[in-house]
């Protein structure tokens, strides 16, 4: 199993830190590094800035929002990205949140999976670098009656296939991340539901495209933080959890209170989300239980750290990514260099 970092959001008061972060990794020997966007800081510019001060870590989207650009774009960006990077660039695709989606960008959430099919399918094609011709649902390229003509890609990336990811989190997300894609970014993953709540559904979808699991990277998302008093350190992400579990889209539409659902928190996850909702995050927070947050990050001594690797690597996890928590860039450089130790102990590495 491989480990990689999420840097998060640039621009939430810590972004010379996320550099020394992102070196740190680098300097340790871990596999990506990633970086979030929402309706702040974008991805690209980020990674850009990453990959031009690393030298071996491999830089990816988590995630490239789908409302955020024409397919064509995330196409020339990923072949840039790639070239520019010695051919390190992994491209993290996901369609965001109705709230994003459509407050943000004036897209309209629907049709979500169709969308993200022929997104993909666009960007495979442009990545070619044939003539880029395309008829589906969404997209027409080039488009009828007018003066546009199939043109191809000029850049040319280091690589002829870059890797891409889907971020899923529902059933049918994930099958068709399973068929389409070459990795899955999943967020709140716990080692014990994890093949009820996602490896079985990319599993379906591998099969259903002919292939195995070989190959395929399943890349969750876990918080880390390294001490004696679990129940503090949990305490840490309850923010976190209360944010996505409740206030992450409307309340007939949160992926995330879905998944804590799935994994058996029905009733608090409807408690965290009215709260939430009402505007009481403090009491939202309080309703997350323990254990929920307990089993979805890493928390702990480095043994009981590296226990929950080995569980992660025996429930399909292939790259851990990891949010080193910390109030100081010591601490998450302590936390970060925790994982690579935890990872050794497991006898992962």
């Amino acid at each position: 199993m491989r480990l990689g970092i999420n840097l998060g959001y640039w621009g939430a008061g810590m972004d010379g830190d996320n550099l020394a972060v992102a070196q740190e990794a680098d300097r340790l020997g871990y596999d990506v590094c990633w970086a979030a966007e929402a309706y702040g800081s974008d991805a690209p510019t980020v990674l850009s800035w990453v990959a031009a001060q690393t030298e071996r870590i491999d830089v990816g989207s988590a995630i490239l929002q789908i409302p955020a650009r024409q397919p064509a774009m995330t196409a020339m960006t990923a072949a840039t990205l790639d070239s520019l990077s010695g051919g390190r660039f992994r491209l993290g695709l996901g369609v965001s949140g109705p709230q994003v989606s459509e407050g943000w960008y004036g897209v309209r959430f629907d049709k979500p999976l169709a969308r993200t099919r022929e997104y993909v399918e666009i960007v495979r094609k442009a990545m070619t670098r044939e003539r880029l011709s395309y008829e589906g649902e969404h997209w027409t390229l080039p488009l009828p009656g007018g003066p546009g003509k199939p043109i191809k890609l000029t850049v040319h990336p280091e690589r002829e296939r870059i890797p891409l990811y889907i971020a899923a989190i529902g059933p049918k997300n994930l099958e068709q991340t399973g068929e389409i894609a070459d990795g899955a970014l999943l967020i709140f993953p716990s080692a014990d539901h994890l093949e009820d709540t996602a490896i079985r559904y990319i599993r379906a979808g591998r099969e259903k495209a002919g292939k195995t699991m070989d190959g395929f990277d399943v890349c969750p998302t876990v918080p880390l933080a390294v001490g004696d008093d679990v129940r503090a350190l949990a305490d840490m992400f309850r923010p976190y959890t209360a944010l996505y579990v409740g206030g992450m889209g409307s309340r007939k539409q949160n992926f995330y209170n879905r998944l804590a659902q799935r994994m058996g928190y029905e009733k608090e996850a409807v408690e965290i989300q009215d709260k939430y909702l009402a505007g009481d995050k403090a009491g939202a927070a309080a309703a997350v239980p323990h254990e929920l947050i307990d089993s979805t990050a890493l928390l702990g001594t480095v043994d009981r750290i590296a226990d929950r690797m080995r569980a992660y690597a025996a429930a399909g996890v292939t790259t851990l990514t990891l949010a080193p928590a910390g109030f100081t860039l010591d601490e998450r450089l302590t936390a970060l260099r925790a994982g690579t130790e935890a990872l050794e102990r497991a006898g992962l590495a």
